[in-house]
């Protein structure tokens, strides 16, 4: 139980993060002024905390909420055409419990699997900084330590969030190669996990099948869900459902047989 309250609690303190100005008054700015679709909603207008269940095995981790998206429904990848693709192919996969995200009421549940981004705002033109990236890295740092006694595998949404999560492994206590794996689509790594030493003492407790501290980590890399991407067939549906379904084998995930 001890978990699960710490992880509501960090999403609790994300949603009211306001570390950085730029990203505050975009973010703040969208709510208020909104799209015509969208304009009987309220906005959101904060940080988007991670979605998932506390004892997730498998991590979805993409780049930031959209400004009409996630920055609208308070959710990671809800209510925009991303989120339309990501959790369609995450409902076909057999790991979330229908294929639409519209909002956070509409009864959607994930199997094992969690959903956070390296950076929690809305960003102006889908672009964060180098340094609203490192700002937010602390946030994505303690979700992966929170998730470490099950967590098992992840899938990397793009070069931006690649790059994000990497140093954050490293400090959550994985070991990341040097020099650093470079992004591409259908790269797998395994991530080692760093001297016992370092962690044991806060895991132990927490132990259920042996040290937590000593599970590695299988990194998978993938096409962002971007329109773009999706849109120029770059990502297709079948490429992300690939991705996906490996990584939910590899996370000691049930998958849903191949339709067809």
């Amino acid at each position: 139980m001890g978990m699960n309250n710490s992880l509501a609690a960090l999403d609790e303190r994300v949603s009211g993060c306001r570390a950085c100005p730029r990203l505050v008054d975009w973010r703040e700015e969208v709510a208020r002024t909104k799209r015509a679709a969208f304009a009987e909603w309220t906005y959101w207008g904060r940080p988007v905390p991670g979605f998932g269940p506390p004892d997730a095995s498998l991590l979805v981790i993409g780049l930031a909420p959209a400004a009409h998206g996630g920055n609208r429904t308070g959710r990671m990848f809800t209510g925009d055409r991303s989120g339309d693709v990501l959790y369609e192919a995450l409902h076909e996969v057999g790991l979330a419990s229908q294929p639409t995200s519209v909002s956070v009421d509409d009864g959607l549940t994930l199997y094992g699997v969690r959903i956070t981004a390296p950076v929690h705002c809305a960003p102006p033109a889908n672009k964060p900084t180098p340094e609203e990236r490192d700002t937010c890295r602390p946030w994505l740092v303690s979700e992966l330590k929170l998730l470490r006694p099950t967590l098992r595998a992840v899938v990397v949404l793009g070069a931006f969030g690649w790059q994000a999560a990497l140093p954050a492994f490293a400090e959550a206590g994985w070991t990341v190669p040097r020099p650093r794996p470079a992004f591409s689509h259908g790269a797998r790594i395994t991530l080692e996990s760093q001297s016992q030493s370092q962690s044991q003492s806060q895991s132990q407790s927490q132990s259920h099948s042996g040290s937590p501290a000593n599970n590695p980590l299988e990194l998978f890399g993938c096409f962002h869900v971007s329109q773009r991407n999706t849109f120029t067939r770059r990502l297709t549906p079948e490429m992300l459902r690939g991705v996906l379904r490996t990584a939910a084998e590899a996370a000691g995930l049930p998958t849903r047989p191949y339709a067809g």
